[in-house]
């Protein structure tokens, strides 16, 4: 199923890219810190190892997303609440970590704060 395809063409291409751009510097930044960058690694601090694993991960899914957004296909508005709710699980469970001492970035909170803005966003203009 598709949504209507003379709908805000300009959005939906903001969209796209904003969600595209999004995911790949997530899967690059992530990807640095995890996998092939020690510079990268030593960079990032205190950081919460399941913090960067989650959204490493969820940058893929806002490739995908974007995918859909673009094709205007239905799960677009979907995924992109399953991504929002995502966010904010990590979001909380970040809060739960710090609560109980475990060593965290100040940027850390503003970058995940970041990410739920840019997704409820996202959501908000999918709904409408």
């Amino acid at each position: 199923m598709t949504t209507d395809r003379k709908k805000k063409p300009v959005l939906r291409y903001i969209l796209t890219g904003v969600t595209l751009v999004f995911g790949i510097a997530t899967i690059k930044s992530g990807g640095d810190v995890l996998f092939w960058n020690s510079a990268a690694r030593q960079s990032a601090g205190h950081f919460v190892p399941f913090v960067v694993w989650a959204n490493f991960f969820l940058g893929f899914f806002y490739i995908v997303c974007a995918i859909l957004i673009v094709l205007q296909l239905a799960a677009a508005p979907k995924l992109a609440t399953a991504i929002l709710i995502a966010t904010l699980a990590v979001f909380a469970a970040l809060g739960i970590h710090i609560l109980i001492g475990g060593e965290y970035e100040a940027r850390t909170i503003a970058a995940m704060a970041f990410r739920t803005v840019v997704w409820g966003v996202v959501v908000m203009l999918l709904r409408r």
